[in-house]
């Protein structure tokens, strides 16, 4: 573990170094006294522009389960994403994305309810590598974690969360630093991150750190088959929470400066194609938890749990899987999850959504879909089957 810390550490903060040779400027003759001449000014191209887009989302849902919420139907903003991208200076550039959403927690001020604005990226970028065939970067900020972004590209998250981000496995971005390492030839990425842990939501909460690492290839990334952008990914998250006594407290042994475990791996296979995008995800979590008191009478005690999470989806354009040509933009949507939080026990949950998809344009989009989450031998998650009308909007 500690071996894995050093070489992640080093991946994500290393300094960033010129790869060009600097030039010793050529000597003034005697009795010049202009002033030497500034750095070149940079090509247009090299400098990036600012630019904003954004993405809306919202939905109309209808409760179709049985007892006090059947019949329930609202018309609802689920939120909306403002991205603002700026240079900062030469290959430096910060990208801050807003979120928009209703703030329901309950509060004594009712200053607590109501649409709010909280950044979900909020990031420093250098791009120390670039046009070499290796492209590298570094960021610092608030971050995308290390693999719910990824498998975004794949799954529609309009309709719903990714399957790690719905089975609560980590939040979908985080405060600390990460580093992107782009291979040659269209190979894939590297990716890697420290963060602080508890997700972009909330402020750090203990002293611990998150590691994390993703490797996706795409091996038939530089040629022109239909499996060019196959994806095969691999990801590890080390985490760490702290004891609920680390401050110890009134009859209490002590005060307990050890760590419980939040660590989590998986494997994901991805294809994006226009007429059909496949994706497919394994992923186990291991979780340390605590009972007792922390007293002599009632002493601590440490237990860990480890889950496991399998999911499919797919997502098929049929008019033009049979002829590519076809301007019919119909698509249909299925997608299964099964979480198992603890092995040992019984109790587990599936997730099932299935609908159809009507592309209004290129960047409006709407979708008619079932969605039910159902648990089996406990409370893993309560039960739900809601009918939506989903819409999506690029901007």
């Amino acid at each position: 573990m500690t071996t894995f810390k050093f070489l992640l550490a080093a991946l994500v903060v290393c300094l960033p170094v010129s790869l060009q040779p600097q030039e010793t400027p050529p000597a003034k003759p005697a009795g010049d006294t202009s002033k030497p001449a500034g750095p070149p000014a940079a090509e247009p191209s090299q400098v990036p522009a600012f630019s904003f887009s954004g993405v809306l989302y919202a939905n109309y849902q209808y409760r179709g389960d049985e007892g006090p919420a059947k019949s329930t139907n609202k018309f609802d903003l689920e939120r909306a994403y403002l991205t603002f991208r700026v240079p900062a200076g030469d290959r430096a550039s910060v990208r801050i994305t807003a979120d928009v959403f209703q703030q329901t927690t309950a509060g004594s001020d009712a200053f607590y309810r109501g649409w709010v604005v909280r950044a979900k990226y909020a990031y420093l970028q250098y791009d120390f590598l670039k046009g070499s065939g290796w492209n590298a970067l570094a960021r610092g900020g608030l971050l995308h974690n290390v693999v719910i972004e990824h498998v975004e590209t794949f799954w529609p998250r309009w309709l719903s969360t990714t399957p790690v981000e719905r089975a609560g496995f980590f939040s979908s971005a985080d405060g600390g630093v990460a580093g992107l390492l782009t291979l040659p030839n269209k190979l894939g990425e590297i990716y890697t991150t420290i963060t602080n842990g508890p997700g972009y939501t909330s402020r750090e909460t203990d002293r611990f750190k998150d590691y994390s690492a993703r490797l996706s290839l795409t091996p038939f990334g530089a040629s022109e088959s239909f499996l060019r952008t196959f994806t095969l990914t691999g990801w590890t998250y080390r985490g760490a929470v702290a004891s609920r006594f680390v401050a110890g407290g009134t009859g209490q042994i002590g005060t307990v400066g050890n760590s419980l475990e939040r660590n989590r791996s998986g494997i994901f296979l991805g294809l994006r194609d226009p007429r059909i995008t496949l994706g497919a995800d394994y992923a186990t979590r291991a979780d340390g938890s605590e009972s007792g008191d922390n007293t002599l009478l009632v002493p601590r005690a440490e237990t860990d749990s480890t889950g496991r999470l399998i999911s499919g989806f797919a997502v098929l354009r049929p008019f033009q899987f049979l002829n590519e040509r076809s301007t019919i933009p119909l698509g249909l949507v299925a997608r299964w999850d099964r979480f198992k939080p603890n092995r040992d026990t019984a109790p587990y949950s599936n997730v099932v959504i299935a609908g159809l998809i009507w592309d209004l344009n290129k960047r409006v989009s709407l979708s008619l879909d079932y969605q039910e989450q159902t648990p089996h031998g406990g409370p893993v998650v309560a039960s739900a089957k809601t009918y939506f009308l989903h819409l999506v909007a690029n901007y």
